[in-house]
């Protein structure tokens, strides 16, 4: 089948995805200090950090879970030769979705009736991503 390193676009998209969510993260968090909306010590935690920056907090922390099994799915298909159009196509639609979770997440569109098919359908992309690398492993 081959490997081609157009898997890794997708890869990069993703990646750039979490460097935008800290890069608002820190922006927000340094604008509600300095307005005096929030104490330092109030950012050390989920529990005390306030509303404004707790949802960009827990964005970022989905950016390591799904995305994490997936980047690893990635490298695991470009290392065994099976990263080919299939694999490729459903990395971006895997990262489509993200984008699709993220947006929705930031924007603080907080509906779990928009959010969840989000989610769930970069959940089954993942895991027909981790099904192409085995039944392309059990192949060979």
């Amino acid at each position: 089948m081959g490997s081609s390193t157009a898997i890794f676009w997708p890869v990069i998209v993703q990646v750039a995805l979490i460097h935008l969510v800290y890069f608002l993260l820190f922006s927000r968090r340094q604008a509600a200090v300095k307005a005096g909306r929030v104490r330092l010590s109030q950012l050390r935690d989920n529990v005390t950090e306030p509303e404004e920056t707790r949802f960009l907090r827990n964005n970022l922390t989905n950016q390591f879970e799904l995305p994490v099994l997936f980047i690893a799915g990635c490298i695991a298909l470009y290392a065994t030769g099976n990263a080919g159009p299939v694999a490729v196509a459903l990395a971006w639609l895997f990262v489509a979705s993200r984008l699709v979770h993220a947006f929705i997440h930031l924007t603080r569109h907080h509906h779990m009736r928009y959010r969840v098919p989000a989610f769930i359908a970069g959940y089954a992309l993942n895991g027909l991503l981790w099904l192409w690398l085995a039944v392309n492993l059990a192949i060979v």
